[in-house]
Formats: C-alpha cells, sequence, structure tokens
C-alpha cells in the first residue's frame, strides 16, 4: 500500500511539469522522456524495492534509508549517485536531526524523507515551491537536487539563529545571578553543537566532491548553484566553531563567577571565625583569673575584711589583662597582613 504523502513528478521532453497518480505510473513514464522526481514521504520498504530493478538503485542504499545512524554521505553506483544529508530542527531548547536521502540519475531524481522523523515532515514544502516555479526544476535531475538541497540548507538558519538566541539569554542569566544559573544548558549546548559540526563536516565534503565533479550527474551548468550551497555549508561550520567558543568561554565564566562567589562567602566565614577567636583569646586568661579569684582564693589571699578593695582591685586588673590582649592580637595582626603584602 503506497503512502499518501509520498508524491510522484514528470518533467517531461517538451518542458511539461505534472503529478504522477501511484508509483507504478511513475516507473513507466520513465520511458517517455524527461526525469521524474519521485518524492517519498515515510515510504516501506517494498515501495523501494520496486524501483531497484525500474531505476537501478543500490539495495545497500535502500538499507542506508532505514538506517537512522548514518552519517552524510555520497556514494557513487552504476546509474545513480546516493546522497544523505541533514536537515537540522531547534525548538524548545532540542536539537533534532532528521536524515533526507537522494539518489540522482540521468533520468530521475529520489528524495527519501520522514523514516526518522516522527510526525516532522522535513521536506513539507518543498512540493510546492517546486509547483509554484518549476522553471529551474525543469532543467534536469540536477537542478531540482539543488533546489532541494538548498531548501534544507536554509532551514539551518533557523537551528542557528535559536541556538545564539539561547546563548545570549545564558549570558544575561549567568551574568545577572550566578548562583541561580544552570550550567547544565551549557552542556547540553556543547553536546549539540558538537553533533552540528560532525554533521556539517560531513556535509561540506560532500559539496566538495560534487563541486569537483566527481558526481556524473551535475553538471558544469549549474555548478554555480552548488558552490554557493557549500559556501553557505562553510559559514555554518564556522559558526559551530564560533559557538563553541562561546559557550566554552561562558563556561569559564561561570566558573570563574562561581570562584569568586565561594571566595567571597570563605572570606566572610574567615571573618567571623577570627572575630571569634578574637574574643575568645581576650576571655581566656580572665575566665582563669575569675574560676582562681572568683571563689574564695583572693578572700584568702587578702583575708574576709579586705574584700571591698580586693574586688576592685581584682576587676580591674581582669580589665587591664584584657586590654593589653587586645592590643598585643591587634599588632601581630597588623604584623601578619604587612608580611603576607610584601
Amino acid at each position: 500500500m503506497e503512502n499518501a504523502g509520498s508524491k510522484f513528478y514528470h518533467f517531461s521532453a517538451s518542458g511539461l511539469f505534472y503529478g504522477v497518480g501511484t508509483l507504478q505510473e511513475a516507473i513507466d513514464v520513465t520511458a517517455e522522456g524527461g526525469f521524474v522526481w519521485f518524492n517519498f514521504y515515510k515510504p516501506e520498504r517494498e515501495e523501494l524495492n520496486m524501483l531497484v530493478n525500474a531505476v537501478g538503485i543500490h539495495p545497500l542504499a535502500i538499507e542506508d534509508c532505514f538506517d537512522d545512524k548514518q552519517v552524510p554521505k555520497i556514494e557513487y553506483f552504476s546509474g545513480n549517485t546516493f546522497i544523505i544529508f541533514n536537515a537540522f530542527t531547534y525548538t524548545g531548547k532540542k536539537l533534532v536531526i532528521d536524515e533526507i536521502n537522494l539518489f540522482i540519475g540521468k533520468n530521475f531524481l529520489i528524495t527519501v524523507s520522514g523514516n526518522n522523523s516522527e510526525l516532522r515532515k522535513p521536506l513539507l514544502d518543498i512540493a510546492g515551491i517546486v509547483e509554484n516555479d518549476p522553471g529551474n526544476a525543469k532543467e534536469g535531475p540536477a537542478s531540482l537536487m539543488h533546489i532541494v538541497l538548498d531548501y534544507i540548507v536554509d532551514q539551518k538558519y533557523k537551528a542557528f539563529d535559536e541556538m545564539e538566541d539561547e546563548l545570549d539569554a545564558a549570558e544575561e542569566s549567568l551574568i545577572s545571578d550566578v548562583e541561580a544559573f544552570n550550567p547544565a544548558q551549557l552542556i547540553r549546548l556543547r553536546k549539540d553543537l558538537l553533533t552540528l559540526r560532525k554533521s556539517l563536516f560531513h556535509e561540506r565534503e560532500i559539496l566538495v566532491k560534487i563541486c569537483r565533479n566527481d558526481c556524473p550527474y551535475v553538471t558544469e551548468k549549474v555548478m554555480a548553484h552548488y558552490r554557493d550551497i557549500y559556501d553557505h555549508l562553510a559559514r555554518f561550520f564556522e559558526l559551530s566553531e564560533t559557538y563553541r567558543e562561546i559557550e566554552t568561554s561562558l563556561m569559564e565564566l561561570y566558573t570563574s563567577l562561581l570562584n569568586n562567589l565561594m571566595t567571597k562567602m570563605s572570606n566572610e566565614t574567615n571573618f567571623s571565625v577570627r572575630r571569634l577567636t578574637l574574643i575568645a583569646t581576650i576571655f581566656m586568661p580572665l575566665t582563669l583569673l575569675a574560676s582562681i579569684g572568683g571563689m574564695s582564693e583572693w578572700s584568702m589571699m587578702t583575708g574576709p575584711d579586705n574584700w571591698k578593695a580586693s574586688y576592685p582591685l581584682f576587676l580591674l586588673g581582669m580589665v587591664v589583662i584584657a586590654v593589653i590582649n587586645y592590643l598585643l592580637i591587634k599588632r601581630l595582626e597588623r604584623k601578619h597582613n604587612y608580611t603576607m603584602k610584601d
């Protein structure tokens, strides 16, 4: 049973462009001249297997169409070239990569999408774009493939714009309140940027091979359009590197600000401990004297008849000792601070 999301088009030798109802009709019309566009969305394996004998696509390439762990690549087979490209979507702070498979031959272009896209349609608008302006696509499968690749690459702008906005928001959040900042978002962004870089690296290599005429179905006539796509991919690759550097700088800034905050808290704690230590140091000898003379020893030493004079003298002596301890400790602190500065 054919998928309702798949559509097929015939570009006749006389310049006509029209839709074809079924896959079998599209296969049959390849013998009439011109070229056919097989635009599959979530196809069944049996549908693609029909094209093995019909247009000569390789069974191993069909296997790759249903393997969502493939990286972008270009492979050459007898009668066609197989390309894997990626479409980026970045919504809700989540990066999603949809795989697009393309087969280009002398008289056909096959696009396969949706197998790992859940409900997303990475090539949702491409058919409408071609239908509204079929003039460029009529030039041949290479021109049509350029339109498809250009559409995929243009969608990458949105993903990078979203990531740039998130980096700006993270920077503002970090500077405004380092304690409330969550570094997990930077770690997630780093992983997403590494994924983008890996994909863009391989896609750029695909365009390098196409632009040096490795693909026999892309003629020199349309090569300038593919060089333009290469320029966009090179720019995106540089952006991924730049965003990674920004992310690294933000993480270093977060670490620095957090260390400063912890140092400030540590200094406040040290100040409190020093203050308590000062108080304890002053009162330790006073406590010793009070424990000795505050009971009966002092009256025994001076006699019970002299307590009216002895106790005030005892208290005065404690005050003098406290003042001497305080001045001595402050002098030692000043000497220590002066030594640390040197």
